[in-house]
Parts: C-alpha cells; structure tokens; sequence
C-alpha cells in the first residue's frame, strides 16, 4: 500500500527513456563510422477484439485493441525505420495513422481510410513501412477508420539520434513519461456512434479516483525530489480538449507537436484532440502525494444543453520516500468549462526555437486559401434534392469547409485513384480557395438570418462531395482558416497529414485579410504544428511547403466532425525527380 496515498495496485510508468538511442549505436555498433547509421524499428500490431472493464458499471465491455488502452509505444530515433505489420483480427476493418510522421516517399503508408488505402478487412493483414528523418519528439499512432481511435491508439516517441543530452533544453535528470489522455464508453456502440458524452475521461487508460464506484484504476506517476522529468502529453480523446494541471507544480513547455518550442512557463497545458505537448516539470514541492488533473474544455458557444461530461479525471505523482499515511493528495484549481480566455492564452503563448538548420517561414506565398470551418444542416438523402422537402424529412448535422461537406468514397482510394490516373466518378480536384459567399462569419446570435441572407443560404449546403485541392510541388501555401457560427461558435482541431505548418497568427472574430491582417503575422518564430485548435469564434493563419508529393488529409480531429464532413484533402503533384514522386503502392496493399 502507498504511504502517502492509500491506495492499491500501484503502477509505476518508466521513469527513464525506454530505448537510448546513443546507448544502442554504441553496443551495437564497433566503428565510430557506423554511428550515424539508422536503426530499424519492427514490431506486431494484432488488433483484436479484448474484454475491458466498464466504470461504474458491472461486468466488462468488448473493445478492438492492440493488447490494452492504450496501446504500445513505439519507440524510435531520429531517422531509423519503423516497420509495423498489423494483424486485423477483429470483426472491424481498420487502418492505422502515425499521426504527425510526414511519410515522405512512403504516402501509401499514412493510413486513413479510402484516403490513401483502402481499409484492412477482418482476418486481413497490412505491413507499415516509413522512416522519420528529421523529426524528433512526441507523436502517436491511431485507428484511422470509423471511430476506433477511441481504443486503438498508442504513442509514438521520436527522441534526438545523440540521446536526451542533445535535446535543446536542460536534461531531464529524472527521465520521461508519457501521459496519454482519452475518453471512454460502457458502451459498445461507440464504434458505430459517437454522439453521447464519454462516460469518463482517462490518463494512460484509467479513470482516476474520483469516481466512487472505482478508486482503484488510477495511474501513478513515481517522482524524486529535486528531479525534473519531461511529460510527453497526448490527447487521444475522439472529442474533447483538455486543461492538464498538476497540483503544486509548474511547467516548462519546450515542444508541440513533436516541435521545439522558446521556453514557455505555464501552470495550466492546454491540449486538443490529436495535439501532443512536451513539458519539463520539476519535482520541488514538498515530499508528498499530488493529484494529476485532466478537465474538459467547453469551447462551444452557446454551450450544448445536454451530452458534455464536466467530470475532472485524476492521476497520483507520488514523492519517492514520501511519509503522511492516508493523507489526501492535493488537489489543483482546475478552470472552468467554458474558460476559453485561458485556452487561448496558452495557445497564443508558445513561439517557435530557432534553431540552425531547420525550416524557416517562407516569405513568397504561391496558393492563399481562405477557407470556413463550421457546422450547418442538411436534409436526408431520401429528401434532397427536393426544393421544399416534406415535413417528415427532419434536417441532420453537416460539417463543411467553404460550404463543401467531405465524403470519402467507396470504390477505390483517392492516392490508388490518382497513382492510376482513373479519378473519374471518385475524387474531383476543384476544392475552391474561398467560400462561396462572404458575410458575418461569427456573429453571435442564432438568428437564421446569421449574417445576412448569404449566410441563411449556407446554413444548408449541397450533397457531400469528394474534393481535393491540387497543389504544385513545392508550392507555399498560406491558408486561412474560419470559423463560422452558423450553428454555434466552437473550436475545431484543424489536422494536417504529411507536414507541419507555421501559426502565423490567431484571433477572435472575422479575419481581416488586408494590411493589418499581414502585419500581424509572426513571420520570425511562430510555432509549428501538424494540430491548430482555431479559437472558437475566431480564425488561424497556417503556412507550410507542399514538398510532399501525395493525397494528404485535413481534418477536424474531434471524429463525430469529421464523419459529418469536415474534410478536405491537398493533392500535392509529383515534383521533377524519381525522389520527388508518387512511388508505386507496396504489394500488400489492402484492396476494396
């Protein structure tokens, strides 16, 4: 039993890195020449049907998994190859994203479903091969297809090839922990549906105590005094932002992203669905039990009256040697809900490290899009495209960037499509710079008449549609994105497969793209991101190289979006060299 905590089943999560890169070259290695070399990195995903326990409820609950919640970690360096073979033995189909790796020359290894393969079909297999070059830091890998992120998921740790002393910041003494956030259901239908409140909210799997009915299945996080650890933070969950506390202690936020930051202090971490965020936390408190605390992030505008869980989720950082019997572990102030003041303090916050030899902000812009983000209406199929539909057809949700509303299609991938030149009937590539009208994009009433009558008219977009926007290689491109409150105002997790991109700016209200909207562009040191929460109600200005030949996904990474549509993808031509083009698909390739 804990000394100072009282509890049971006590975990300890690593507190050293689980492979030193430095360390491995040396013993596997006998020639100061070979030390540059990359590893490769091999392991086997069996994604299979596993009984889980339910929270406050008797008996388990069936769940798609690779062995538990969350899954294993890989762990590579800078450069090795990582080959996965995952194994579908469950009664889903699923794909696999390694969500953040750029996959350059590897695209048909990205994995989002009929975007660049088709999906692993039940008692199927698909081997992952891609190497991470130039990247370090914390990414993670998920399910790609229907909502089974929720339990297939796991982190993805890229640490520097030299080890933890050429990390740009001071050493962690202490080590590393990953602190992976997610959501959890009883119920089974969370794989067909995903449109109720999570029952709980969990850190590295478990839901903490503060549930009475279950004060046991709690992470601990073993800590010595004096020592500083580095928190690798990733938001797992399908739905839901996250404030992310400890109890008697700061931080150091010194990555985003798997992309090194200025030093940032802060007691408060923000992060959205999908976003990972690098800490520095010194254990200098008093010796003693300190809760770990994870509360929703309300950003939606008005507040939705029912399906929003305001439970706050625990874990225990527990002083080694530390002495109290059953005292009670300190408790942080967690902000409120709806305390997007906070959130957008600690998201405007961060800059960009500068560092020799690493991109910089391309200052000539190619492509400028300016693009809506937001939810409307739609009526059934049965009832489109009638003008005047009956009154028995009741309009449904629709997502929509720039009043298109994203479908994948059903035959054939789009990368399959486009590597085979028969795109006809699955994708068009005429996805438009701007929305069709413009108007007031984030007034604050709920009046139909939002904006003007043009507004009124978007409220209900078109058919789905299956539309990329083609992009020549090597092209910069700076897109705006907006927010809408044709529905509600609310932030959306804008994701992007296959590169960073640079924040160049973020504010409230409607963006003003003339000169005092290109003067307000951080053009030395933004931040980069594969993640951007656009604030809700307001805008984010995002610039990045299409240096990448591919089909590459953009998305809202909060899943019940992006099923009702928002989505595009950025088709980024071949360039002028054999390394700069689309390759031939692998010949394991899943098929429809």
């Amino acid at each position: 039993m804990s000394a100072c905590c009282g509890l049971a089943n006590r975990m300890q999560f690593g507190s050293m890195p689980g492979r030193s890169c430095w360390l491995m070259l040396v013993l596997a290695v006998s020639s100061a020449a070979a030390l540059g070399h990359a590893a490769t990195v091999e392991h086997t995903f069996n994604v299979a049907t596993v009984s889980w326990p339910r929270i406050c409820q008797p008996g388990n609950v069936s769940i798609p998994a690779v062995d538990a919640v969350p899954g294993p970690a890989i762990e590579a360096c800078e450069g090795d190859t990582v080959v996965v073979h995952v194994i579908n033995d469950s009664p889903y189909n699923v794909t696999v994203h390694w969500h953040g790796v750029f996959q350059r020359g590897t695209p048909w290894a990205d994995g989002p479903d009929m975007v660049t393969q088709c999906p692993i079909r039940p008692g199927h297999r698909y081997t992952y091969r891609f190497s991470v070059p130039g990247q370090e830091g914390t990414l993670w890998w998920h399910a790609h297809s229907s909502f089974l992120r929720a339990t297939v998921h796991g982190a993805l740790i890229i640490r520097p090839r030299a080890g933890a002393a050429a990390y740009p910041f001071p050493t962690p003494d202490g080590g590393e922990k990953t602190v992976l956030l997610g959501e959890w259901w009883n119920n089974e239908t969370v794989i067909a549906s995903n449109v109720i409140a999570a029952d709980a909210y969990t850190i590295n799997g478990k839901p903490g105590d503060l549930y009475a009915c279950d004060n046991t299945r709690i992470a601990r996080f073993d800590v010595t005094r004096n020592s500083t650890y580095l928190l690798r933070i990733i938001n797992a969950a399908l739905n839901t932002a996250f404030f992310f506390k400890v109890a008697g202690h700061t931080f150091t936020v010194v990555a985003a992203d798997a992309s090194y930051t200025d030093p940032y202090e802060t007691d408060v971490i923000v992060v959205a669905p999908g976003q990972t965020v690098d800490a520095l936390m010194s254990a200098s408190a008093a010796p003693g039990c300190y809760y770990m605390a994870i509360s929703p992030y309300q950003s939606g505008f008005p507040p939705p009256p029912v399906g929003f869980n305001g439970n706050v989720s625990t874990a225990l950082v527990e002083y080694a040697g530390a002495a109290g019997g059953e005292r009670a572990p300190a408790m942080p102030a967690v902000p409120e809900p709806t305390d997007t003041d906070t959130a957008n303090r600690f998201y405007t916050g961060m800059t960009g490290l500068l560092r020799p030899g690493r991109p910089m902000v391309p200052l000539a812009v190619d492509t400028r899009m300016f693009v809506t983000i937001g939810l409307g209406l739609r009526y059934p199929p049965s009832c489109e495209p009638t003008p005047s539909p009956s009154p028995a057809c009741k309009p449904i949700p629709v997502a929509t960037m720039n009043n298109q509303s994203f479908v994948l299609p059903s035959t054939v991938s789009m990368l399959d499509a486009r590597y085979g030149n028969r795109t006809d009937g699955v994708y068009t590539s005429d996805f438009p710079d701007r929305p069709p009208v413009e108007f007031d994009y984030t007034n604050a009433t709920r009046e139909v008449v939002l904006g003007g009558a043009a507004a009124a008219a978007l409220l209900f977009p078109g058919p789905p549609v299956t539309r990329a926007r083609k992009v020549r290689y090597n092209a910069t491109v700076e897109m705006v994105l907006q927010n809408t409150a044709l529905m509600s105002r609310e932030s959306h997790p804008m994701h992007l497969h296959g590169f960073n991109f640079f924040v160049l700016a973020q504010g409230f209200g409607n963006y003003d793209d003339g000169d005092h909207g290109e003067r307000r562009l951080n053009l030395r040191n933004p931040q980069q991101r594969n993640t951007i929460a656009v604030p809700t109600g307001g805008w984010a200005v995002i610039r990045f190289v299409a240096d990448n030949p591919g089909m590459w996904f953009m998305h809202c990474h909060i899943d019940s979006h992006l099923s009702m549509g928002l989505a595009m993808v950025f088709e980024v031509e071949d360039g002028p060299s054999p390394d700069t083009k689309v390759p031939a698909p692998p010949s394991d390739l899943p098929r429809c």
